[in-house]
Order: structure tokens, then sequence, then C-alpha cells
């Protein structure tokens, strides 16, 4: 499954390559990519897993910035 999601209180780029970095290293992701210009996360995962990819992702964000939501 792939799904698009908006980040709220997403203030920096480099950040944002950070948090990439870290989703993408998740076993249960199979991608991600972060465009901080539209704050936007793009996130593949196993349709069995995608909920569990979602909050792990998120936990991953927070380690980077941590106001920052996955806006679902």
């Amino acid at each position: 499954m792939k799904r698009t999601f908006k980040l709220s209180e997403l203030d920096c780029a480099n950040c944002a390559a950070k948090m990439e970095t870290a989703i993408n290293k998740l076993d249960t992701v199979d991608s991600a990519t972060i465009n901080f210009m539209s704050q936007r996360l793009t996130l593949e995962a196993a349709d069995d897993k995608f909920e569990e990819a979602v909050e792990l992702a998120q936990k991953a964000i927070n380690k980077v910035e941590r106001d920052c939501r996955i806006v679902r």
C-alpha cells in the first residue's frame, strides 16, 4: 500500500531529510519520501503492516522534531 500524508509543524528541510532517512531504516517500511516544500510524507509498506509502519514513522519523526505530526 502507498499513501501520502500531510505533515504539520515541519519546520526544517534538514530535519525532513533526517526523518526520511530514519523512516526508510524501519523494517516495516518499503519506501518513504518527505517533500519539505509540500509538507508531505509518501509512505509505502505491506498492506498488513501499514498501520504499524505509520505508527513507527511517527515515532521516528518525533525523535527528530517533537512537534511534527502525520495528519491522517
